[in-house]
């Protein structure tokens, strides 16, 4: 069985008002899957149900064939799901590597953290040249970077990004298109929002639609083209 992640008429409301409205999406093993739509779709409040950091009002969240849509966030990364939010959120009064070593906060393998840690020097090299700066002081392209590294600590069987490449310069978006096709080589699974970056949702085995809380259509990622996500956004 290579099911990963099920989402299953997941509903979730804030208030009175319903955000997402009874979705169903699975991801498979070694698979990266996007979720596109414009602002209001219900997108993130979705990766946020996902990752136990928002409530479901009914429907089941299944990972790695168990029933987590109860679980607290902690217990999901201890069950190896990341979550790198929109906007990045590191702590910005410690320094970059203060920031990577937190994301094995759930491991006790000292050897292995630290070449884990030399591996995500290896794949963000300016990470290495200023691990001892405060994460604060850092561009928002390089507090992607670190973010992303930050989550990768916890050798994640799952890995959800929302908005990797959002507000980046166009350099800073190559960085992170080389940093998901390198992620994605390592056959770590993902699971994907983008709104804007046509680059990233075509490295999607499968993209889901989203529209006013709803799932209207499944497109293969290869399909979708600026042209497809103007149809849809102005549509």
């Amino acid at each position: 069985m290579n099911q990963l992640l099920e989402v299953s008429g997941l509903c979730v409301a804030y208030g009175g008002i319903e955000a997402v409205k009874g979705i169903s999406l699975s991801i498979d093993k070694d698979e990266i899957v996007s979720l596109i739509g414009s602002n209001g779709a219900g997108k993130t409040t979705t990766l946020r149900a996902i990752s136990g950091l928002l409530p479901c009002k009914s429907g089941k969240v299944s990972f790695q064939g168990k029933d987590i849509t109860t679980l607290a966030p902690d217990a999901r990364v201890r069950m190896r799901l990341a979550h790198v939010p929109e906007g990045r959120h590191v702590f910005p009064g410690l320094t970059i590597e203060e920031n990577i070593k937190l994301g094995s906060y759930t491991r006790y393998d000292r050897k292995a953290i630290a070449d884990d840690i030399e591996d995500m020097y290896q794949l963000f090299p300016i990470l290495k040249e200023r691990r001892k700066q405060q994460a604060g002081t850092m561009s928002g392209g390089e507090q992607q970077m670190l973010a992303i590294a930050r989550a990768m600590m916890s050798r994640p069987e799952l890995l959800i990004l929302d908005e990797p490449t959002m507000g980046l310069s166009p350099k800073m978006i190559e960085v992170v298109l080389d940093t998901l096709r390198e992620i994605r080589s390592r056959k770590t699974p993902i699971l994907l929002v983008e709104q804007n970056t046509v680059e990233a949702i075509q490295m999607a085995t499968r993209v889901y639609a989203l529209r006013v809380g709803e799932i209207v259509s499944v497109l293969a990622g290869e399909s979708v083209t600026e042209e497809v996500l103007k149809d849809f956004y102005l549509s």
